[in-house]
């Protein structure tokens, strides 16, 4: 890392950014949360005023509800689980780096521009450099892509002096897998009859709309395998080619695994299979030992500790299933927290 000669404080800085969460399980918090998330029209990519009818008619009424009692059956005393884990991830990086470390949340608290004031701040006045680092594994619209076009509005508008630059998405970075598979060895290790992978869902219009060419993706039944421009932001290629080398650094044979999507909302094509109906065909089949893994989430959350873990186990359970383990993210995992600490340090980035 370099310093500013003048003021000997540093002259870069790096931000963590994940998801985000409410900021309890109470319904008001959890209404407010879901309202900022979907009304993000890169998750809901309507236009504005069908969007907010959508959100405000359909969502709004009773999900908040369901939704808190979810967020309640896996809150920690300390709070969301998220949160909690990307604060540890945050000091543990910074005790690895010389240079300033914030975190952000898309979505809820701390935000995204409250995150870059404070690492600003924090920095002094010689940072000239934020290294954003999204805490997503892979490109997609409503996750690294929104991001990306949060961070960069905020920093035109109130920091247009200072440089951004941005880890690309690390789907098959080897330091991402090797974390990766490292995490998961104990639970493979004590023997498994299948291991699912358990990506989140988007709606098939998402990779169309990311897709640079217009003409590539989910044009054909291979279109992942098929060299493309478009592959560089397409989701659905990208959890392919960390499932691929998942599977080769942990010597799985590809029989002994499938790939499913998880946590669809509305009644458009989103990516199939589905992770519920894989998992009653799976416990049905008669395999009695399963792992399920969830790679596009680096730290612990809703999605995985309630809708795998509670929701998930039990489908499988009363499918036929016997034995159900859900390898946990990569959280604190200190093979993880190697990786950003090299990424931050040695950064290939992007910038503008």
């Amino acid at each position: 890392m370099s310093t500013n000669g003048a003021t000997g404080s540093p002259d870069r800085g790096i931000l963590l950014v994940n998801l985000g969460s409410p900021d309890s399980a109470s319904v008001p918090d959890v209404r407010r949360y879901l309202n900022q998330f979907l009304m993000d029209s890169r998750v809901i990519d309507a236009p504005y005023l069908i969007r907010r009818f959508i959100v405000s008619a359909f969502i709004l009424p009773k999900r908040p509800h369901r939704s808190a009692e979810a967020y309640r059956s896996i809150w920690w005393k300390e709070g969301s689980p998220l949160v909690v884990i990307s604060r540890r991830v945050q000091s543990l990086l910074q005790s690895r780096v010389t240079m300033p470390v914030g975190l952000g949340m898309r979505y809820g608290n701390p935000s995204i521009e409250a995150g870059l004031a404070g690492l600003l701040e924090s920095g002094g006045p010689g940072l000239r450099e934020v290294f954003l680092i999204p805490l997503y594994p892979h490109y997609a619209m409503s996750t690294y892509e929104t991001v990306e076009v949060e961070a960069r509005g905020i920093m035109k508008r109130r920091w247009p002096d200072v440089k951004l630059t941005l880890l690309p998405p690390f789907y098959e970075d080897p330091l991402y897998v090797k974390a990766l598979v490292e995490s998961a060895r104990p639970a493979l290790d004590s023997g498994f009859d299948h291991l699912l992978f358990s990506y989140h869902g988007v709606p098939e219009r998402h990779l169309r709309k990311s897709d640079p060419t217009k003409s590539h993706c989910l044009r054909s039944g291979n279109c992942c395998e098929t060299p493309s421009p478009a592959l560089a932001t397409c989701y659905r290629a990208h959890v392919f080619r960390t499932s691929e080398a998942f599977l080769r650094e942990a010597g799985i044979a590809r029989e002994k695994a499938s790939i499913a999507f998880q946590s669809r909302l509305g009644r458009d094509p989103w990516l199939q299979p589905f992770t519920d109906t894989r998992l009653r065909e799976l416990g049905a089949s008669g395999v009695k030992r399963l792992c399920v893994i969830c790679p596009s989430f680096v730290s612990d959350c809703l999605e995985t500790l309630e809708e795998i873990g509670i929701e998930g186990r039990e489908t499988f359970h009363q499918a036929g299933g016997e034995e159900f383990k859900l390898i946990p993210c990569l959280n604190e995992h200190p093979l993880w927290i190697e990786a950003l600490a090299r990424w931050a340090t040695h950064p290939d980035a992007t910038s503008d």
